[in-house]
């Protein structure tokens, strides 16, 4: 045989050599027996009762997470940072819930070849006891379904679903806090803001719902000022930033355009957030945690609002509540709408209820075309609406300029005269109700 032949006949046997190996250990892996009875179970340590988690990849420096004292999870590797609670939570419920698919070997020989020597990922779990587990997790299976994985202390070598193997292959970046500002948004008493126009600032009245404080007193529209606060709890640092990238923050940061400086304010003190803009990028800085880091546009977006976005044109707020009293003097004319039981009565005459409902949805929904400086002078039209079982009057004086004012409030508010008209009639139109329909 020529020495040609030779190499070939060499390369071919190496191949089908090779192909026989992944042949065989995907036969395995395909083949392999479940546990006696379906008994699959891994862990035995249950979620409650584990003190400490360690992950080690195998390129990176170690992961480590502790409960404190009050049972919160803290990091303490590779240095002390808030935990994402729900996402520790979720590593030690994966951990404590760990199952496997099937047993590849009762005793595997060579642990290289399921990238088990070296593994991609160690997760050592320690008990409030002290007791410790270790869970090797090495190379996915040749189908990708499932992934190797090992207990240090037992001989037999297991598949796990990659999605167990993806929830525990954590870093510290994963598992850290990514919000900038901590808070529960029930608890908050003031929330302040700078961006476009003169500083905001926002209080909770007696019935704990927010006004306008700064720059002066002022109704605020309660669903944009939650929506701000909502915002200001969701912006997080971007933890899928490369790590060259994360270094250049402070830089961009500091020769960025500023956006907004948000605070907000509990019963703990105050944290303050900074957004500022750098080309197409958006940074944050905040004092409730170390560092400077690239956020999501739409958070930094959400703060770069006017006093006019937090205003409320509304002039009632009664809201979706049933009043109790309605009352409308319209020039000479007046009217009166009392509400007892499940019936209403027109200056003292049974009402159709369907035709006060009218009145009272009309009312609920007057707002105001625009804010202005000038132009009530006397009351032309009065429109009184009673309701939290009397705890709540409002009243609105509307001139014939359309300009209309509620008691106790400077702002001056004006009006669509289309909708002020078809107040009048809906007032006017109420009849007494229907007689009961012939038996």
């Amino acid at each position: 045989m020529s020495i040609r032949g030779l190499l070939i006949g060499v390369v071919l046997l190496g191949i089908l050599a090779g192909g026989v190996y992944w042949s065989d250990r995907q036969k395995k892996a395909e083949d392999a027996k479940t546990a006696e009875g379906g008994a699959t179970k891994l862990a035995t340590i249950k979620e409650a009762e584990i003190q400490k988690i360690e992950i080690h990849k195998r390129d990176g420096a170690p992961t480590a997470l502790e409960r404190d004292k009050s049972n919160q999870w803290a990091m303490v590797a590779p240095q002390p940072l808030r935990v994402d609670q729900d996402a520790a939570t979720g590593v030690a419920s994966t951990y404590s819930g760990l199952n496997y698919d099937r047993v590849i070997e009762d005793k595997a020989a060579d642990l290289s070849a399921f990238g088990l020597q070296t593994p991609a990922v160690e997760v050592t779990v320690t008990s409030k006891s002290g007791k410790a587990s270790k869970l090797l997790l090495g190379d996915d299976t040749p189908t990708g379904s499932s992934a190797y994985a090992k207990l240090s202390d037992d001989p037999r070598v297991f598949t796990v679903p990659t999605s167990t193997k993806s929830s525990l292959d954590k870093t510290f970046r994963d598992l850290r806090e990514k919000r900038l500002l901590i808070f529960d948004a029930e608890k908050l008493t003031t929330v302040a803001l700078t961006a476009k126009g003169a500083p905001l600032e926002f209080g909770r009245n007696g019935a704990k719902e927010w006004q306008i404080v700064k720059p002066k007193p002022m109704r605020a529209d309660t669903g944009q000022v939650e929506e701000l606060v909502r915002k200001l709890g969701e912006t997080k640092m971007d933890t899928a930033v490369p790590e060259e990238e994360v270094a250049k923050a402070p830089a961009a940061f500091a020769s960025g355009t500023r956006v907004a400086v948000a605070s907000i304010t509990d019963s703990s003190g105050t944290q303050t957030l900074e957004v500022r803009k750098k080309g197409d990028d958006y940074y944050a800085k905040s004092s409730a945690t170390e560092g400077i880091y690239r956020v999501a546009a739409d958070s930094a977006e959400a703060l770069n609002k006017p006093l006019e976005s937090f205003r409320t044109n509304k002039l009632f707020e009664f809201g979706f509540e049933d009043p109790t009293r309605v009352e409308i003097r319209d020039g000479d004319k007046s009217y009166s709408f009392l509400k007892g039981g499940d019936k209403w009565t027109a200056n003292g005459k049974a009402a159709d209820p369907v035709g006060v409902q009218s009145l009272i949805d009309k009312l609920r929904e007057l707002r105001s075309i625009k804010f202005v400086e000038t132009g009530f002078n006397t009351p032309d039209l009065e429109m009184t609406v009673t309701s939290s079982n009397g705890k709540r009057v409002e009243k609105v004086s509307m001139a014939k300029s359309n300009v209309a004012k509620r008691n106790g409030d400077p702002t001056l508010y004006e009006l669509d005269g289309k909708a002020v008209e078809e107040i009048r009639k809906a007032a006017a139109d109420v009849k007494e109700p229907p007689p009961p329909p012939k038996k």
